[in-house]
């Protein structure tokens, strides 16, 4: 893909996720590899909806700000995914409503954050491990997760919200909405005793579909 539609995806995506609720304001923020091995990602204090093309931070492939605007304070947590992860192509992290909400109750699992209530969730995002809270722009976060050595390709910030690395845009995208959507089915049924998938049955998805489980 060529870097100015490239950038012009980012926020086509950006906005989707913006009009769909989640994100809102100026939180979250979105990168993506350059053919030359550098960065795009969405400026600091920008909108997912009003994101500008010509506008996005430009990182070279040794990563120096080369262009654009000044980029999210978030770059430590993106940076780690790409140094840990080197298939790694695209970085989002959302501030979605229903997988915050359900990172501060005490059912959720820190190795485990989500249920395992489809298998949709497992097939795009493996294992998601559930960090603690660390202040927003804290380089703490990407040492968090450099400190998961590239196992999971997803994590949940408590009280922030969650992060996902695809190895395309749009899978990075459609993993992150997934993410939230398990998040809120998990909301829904607090409190009743569905039929959980079961250990085989995650084995089955886990194996099948060769997913980041980070034992």
């Amino acid at each position: 893909m060529s870097e100015s539609r490239l950038r012009e995806r980012i926020c086509i995506l950006a906005r989707s996720l913006f009009d769909r609720g989640l994100t809102h304001g100026s939180t979250g923020n979105i990168s993506a590899r350059t053919d030359d091995g550098g960065l795009l990602v969405s400026p600091t204090g920008t909108s997912f909806g009003r994101l500008d093309p010509a506008r996005l931070s430009r990182f070279d492939a040794a990563g120096n700000h080369v262009g654009g605007d000044k980029p999210t304070k978030e770059m430590p947590l993106h940076s780690a995914f790409y140094e840990t992860r080197n298939r790694t192509a695209a970085v989002v992290h959302l501030h979605s409503c229903h997988s915050v909400a359900w990172s501060m109750l005490p059912e959720a699992d820190a190795e485990d954050f989500l249920p395992p209530i489809t298998p949709y969730a497992f097939m795009q995002l493996g294992r998601v491990k559930l960090l603690p809270y660390f202040r927003p722009g804290d380089p703490a976060i990407g040492a968090a997760v450099r400190g998961l050595a590239g196992k999971r390709s997803a994590v949940m910030l408590a009280n922030h919200g969650p992060v996902v690395a695809g190895l395309d845009l749009e899978a990075a995208c459609n993993a992150i909405e997934e993410l939230e959507a398990t998040a809120r089915l998990a909301m829904l049924l607090r409190g009743t005793t569905p039929a959980m998938l079961n250990p085989e049955q995650v084995a089955e998805l886990v194996r099948i579909h060769d997913v980041a489980w980070g034992d």
